[in-house]
């Protein structure tokens, strides 16, 4: 959703618990870690681990320093039994990390093996990884699905990111996977509309809060402050976004995907 890091740090053991009770090993459970530094971010990680999540996103600490960077991720992932995947992420944390840094830590810090890439020009630096470490790390692309068919046709692995129709980027992603990359681009035609609305700086959670809510998947549009809240013509506009791309709101439960009308 993007709140994470709003919670207390009870409220993000509770959010960690229901998630891996709820998904009973049918899927896999990551959870983000942010800390100012290598302790607090090991006591969130193995915490994470102690409750059942399967890996970690772990955000940079905020010091421009590649070695600093390198040494953090080398005692997260030092003191766990999962995998660390690196959040990249500077509009969020305020730090850059170098394709040739990323790669460094891939080839050698044992446990970090995959990065979830979102620094423009996210496609460049994908690609550019991909030449500095073809085999050491796994990608997975965020900004809200913005780049999602560009990512995959690049070599991405999937996709990690707030949307409010997750089950669009399921299509897209499985039409892929079996070699179908015309339906693919045709699903990914049809929804970047509402893809690209909802993928908005400061406001985007307030419009995917307000989605869910809609759809009765949850109970409130409150937004954990600091954050913005959407207006009635707002509100509006993006229920004729929704509309025109053929969502029907009043069908509960998974929206069907579907190319046909297109």
């Amino acid at each position: 959703m993007g709140e994470a890091h709003r919670l207390s740090n009870a409220e993000r053991k509770q959010v960690v618990t229901t998630v891996v009770d709820q998904a009973d090993g049918s899927f896999p459970t990551w959870v983000g870690i942010l800390a100012f530094g290598a302790a607090g971010a090991i006591e969130q990680a193995r915490e994470a681990q102690e409750l059942g999540a399967q890996g970690v996103f772990v955000a940079p600490i905020g010091v421009q320093n590649d070695q600093v960077i390198f040494d953090y991720y080398a005692s997260v992932a030092g003191a766990l039994d999962i995998p660390v995947a690196i959040h990249d992420f500077p509009e969020s944390f305020r730090t850059m990390l170098s394709p040739e840094l990323i790669a460094r830590m891939a080839d050698e810090i044992a446990g970090v093996s995959y990065i979830k890439l979102e620094d423009y020009p996210v496609l460049v630096k994908m690609s550019r990884i991909q030449r500095l470490a073809p085999d050491s790390i796994g990608i997975f692309g965020g900004l809200g699905g913005v780049y999602f068919l560009e990512e995959l046709q690049r070599g991405s692995r999937g996709i990690m990111t707030g949307f409010a129709f997750p089950e669009v980027l399921v299509g897209i992603y499985e039409a892929f996977r079996v070699g179908d990359s015309g339906r693919a681009a045709a699903l990914f035609d049809r929804y970047v509309p509402l893809i690209r609305y909802e993928f908005q700086p400061k406001i985007g959670l307030a419009y995917r809060k307000f989605i869910y809510h809609t759809r009765g998947i949850i109970d409130s549009t409150f937004i954990r402050p600091p954050g913005l809240q959407i207006d009635d013509y707002t509100c509006a506009e993006l229920m004729a976004i929704i509309e025109r791309v053929g969502f029907d709101l009043d069908i509960s439960g998974v929206q069907p995907i579907d190319i046909a009308t297109v």
